[in-house]
Formats: C-alpha cells, sequence, structure tokens
C-alpha cells in the first residue's frame, strides 16, 4: 500500500491553488494559522480540513432542526437552519469559483456561519439576549461553538474560517475576499428562500411582490438568486473587490424593509414567536437557577453558570427546547390507568 508520508497530495492542491487563483484569492499554504498548532494534513488543504471538521460536528447536525423564519412548521419544504447554510454555500461557492477565489475556505466559512444560532431562529437570539448579562449574537456564539464547545475543547479552525464566521453579519466586515463573499451570498439566501417559503406557507402571494421586483430581477426564485449573483460577480470582478452594485444593494436593502414589513414583524408567520421567547428565557433562567440540570448531568460546565446555561439554551434544536420545558413547566400527569 502507497505511504501518504512519502506522497504529499495537499502540497499539489496548494501549488495548483497559487497557480489558478486570483492574486486577490486567499492561498491555504498562507494561513495565519490555528489556536494551537498542528501538523498539516498530508491529503488535504487547511481550509478543507476546517470544513471537514464542521460537517461532522454536533452542532452541525442539530441545525437541521432549527427554525429558520417558520416555527416547527409542519410542511416539508420550508427551510431549516441547515438548509439555510446549505444554500448560502451553494450560492458562495458559485461566486467564489467565477471569481477564482478559495472555494474550500468560502465553503467551511458558509457551513460554520450559523452554528450558533439558537432555537426558534431571531426569536430566541432576541430573548437570550434580553436575559443574559452582556447580550447575546450568534456570530459571537458560533465562533464559541468552533473555537470550545466542539470536540474536545473546540475544533481549532484556522484564523481566516473564524474571522469569516464571526464577520458574517449585517454590521461587521469580514478580513478575506472569501468572508465577504459568504456575507453577501446570506444576505441572496435568505431574502429569496423566504419569500419562496412566505409565498408557499400563504403569508404572501406572487402578486403581493413590488412591481420592479418582477421586473428587474425575474418573477421566480431561480430568475431572482440568478440576478444578484451575476451582479456580485460582475461588480466585484471588475472592481477586483467583493460587492455588488449600487442599484443592486438598493433593490436588496428595499427588498429587505419589505420582507421586514410583511413577513418578519406581525405576519402570520411570527404569531408564536411570543411564546418561543418566553419558553427560551424561562430555560435559560431555570438552568442559570439549577446548573446540575445543565446538559442533564452529562456534560461539563462551561465558564460560569450563567455562561453554560446560554451555551447549552442556545445550543438547543426547536423540538429539544419544547421538550425540555414541557419536562419542567407543564404539569405531568398522574394515576393509575382506569381510576
Amino acid at each position: 500500500m502507497m505511504s501518504l508520508e512519502k506522497h504529499d497530495f495537499r502540497l499539489y492542491t496548494e501549488e495548483l491553488e497559487a497557480q489558478t487563483l486570483a492574486p486577490w484569492a486567499t492561498l491555504s499554504r498562507n494561513s495565519k494559522g490555528r489556536l494551537k498548532p498542528e501538523p498539516p494534513c498530508p491529503v488535504r488543504t487547511a481550509f478543507q480540513r476546517d470544513r471537514d471538521r464542521i460537517i461532522h460536528c454536533k452542532a452541525f447536525r442539530r441545525l437541521k432542526h432549527k427554525t429558520q423564519v417558520f416555527l416547527i412548521p409542519e410542511g416539508d419544504h420550508y427551510r431549516t437552519r441547515l438548509t439555510h447554510t446549505l444554500e448560502v454555500a451553494q450560492i458562495a461557492r458559485t461566486i467564489a469559483r467565477a471569481l477564482k477565489l478559495n472555494e474550500d475556505l468560502v465553503e467551511a466559512i458558509a457551513l460554520g456561519h450559523d452554528l450558533g444560532h439558537t432555537p426558534f431562529g431571531h426569536g430566541g437570539e432576541e430573548a437570550l439576549a434580553r436575559v443574559h448579562p452582556g447580550g447575546f449574537k450568534h456570530n459571537e456564539q458560533s465562533l464559541r461553538v468552533v473555537d470550545v464547545l466542539e470536540g474536545d475543547g473546540g475544533l481549532n479552525l484556522t484564523w481566516e474560517v473564524r474571522d469569516g464566521i464571526l464577520n458574517h453579519t449585517q454590521s461587521l466586515e469580514p478580513s478575506t475576499a472569501e468572508g465577504k463573499v459568504v456575507k453577501l451570498s446570506d444576505r441572496i439566501a435568505y431574502i429569496n428562500h423566504d419569500i419562496d417559503d412566505a409565498i408557499r406557507g400563504g403569508i404572501l402571494s406572487q402578486e403581493d411582490l413590488p412591481k420592479w421586483v418582477v421586473s428587474d430581477l425575474g418573477a421566480t426564485h431561480s430568475s431572482r438568486i440568478h440576478a444578484m449573483v451575476c451582479d456580485v460577480i460582475i461588480a466585484s470582478y471588475e472592481a477586483q473587490q467583493v460587492k455588488m452594485t449600487p442599484k443592486m444593494e438598493d433593490m436588496v436593502s428595499e427588498l429587505r424593509e419589505f420582507m421586514f414589513e410583511k413577513v418578519y414583524i406581525d405576519s402570520a408567520a411570527k404569531k408564536e414567536e411570543e411564546k418561543a421567547k418566553r419558553m427560551v428565557a424561562q430555560l435559560y433562567e431555570f438552568y442559570v437557577a439549577k446548573p446540575n440540570e445543565q446538559y442533564n448531568g452529562r456534560g461539563p460546565l462551561h465558564g460560569d453558570v450563567r455562561r453554560s446555561a446560554l451555551d447549552y439554551v442556545a445550543g438547543m434544536t426547536d423540538h429539544y427546547a419544547i421538550h425540555q420545558y414541557e419536562k419542567y413547566f407543564v404539569p405531568q400527569a398522574y394515576g393509575f390507568p382506569g381510576g
């Protein structure tokens, strides 16, 4: 059998990156490194290794049972936090490939960017931000997941992936071109799939969309994504920096405002959100008061009691949070069958 020690396939991939990627791309061999130094893999680049660690971690698997917008939907085709993550990764890889940026870095950031999201979407995030001293932000929690909570003391990812995960939200700016691609792809993905889900759920109809959306971006989900992706590719290629054209920026912002007005605030899709917020807040306070109940008494406390309670509740899926709430706050039936 061939010995991998004598055939370092990673070096070949790193050389291929240097020969084929754009001058402003991030080369894996130029990574700023990991929190804890470790020997390189003989097959995978540093960013490929990060991507694999994220895919195989428990927090990634839990995303399939976490709300995107619609809380615990009954239909099979609504997005979850996991399907959102995969759509972001697909859009980001399309843009990165066209611009000759590092697709492996883009994919790792995209797959890890929402690992710290709470149950019940942004409603859960708002609840934890109110009750935890110092607040709560899902991007910071995503970084904490990969640095501390997953595996044996974290996944030990590269600086570039960690930077992209932390800085993917509105007010922050990633340091790499690949991180910027993921940030834009996140926005493209959620605006368009939220329209799709809102129409499926009867919150919106196609006729409710502003007329300019259909005329400028197209009448279908795929045509709108295609228009935005092409805009990013052309604008970024010409400027040699990741961006949208000013016209597309304005359209995306206006479409986002439309979604806030019609879907994200006070729509039928959000009618159960206040209950979910109360549930998340009560669970957090319960685990602060009874720290031995955290992780069902089986796992370690990470930091102080409040920090550990925050980590535990933020990591829950929607169904597990409901189960725990019923366990501790809903009276259980008692008695013998038949009286």
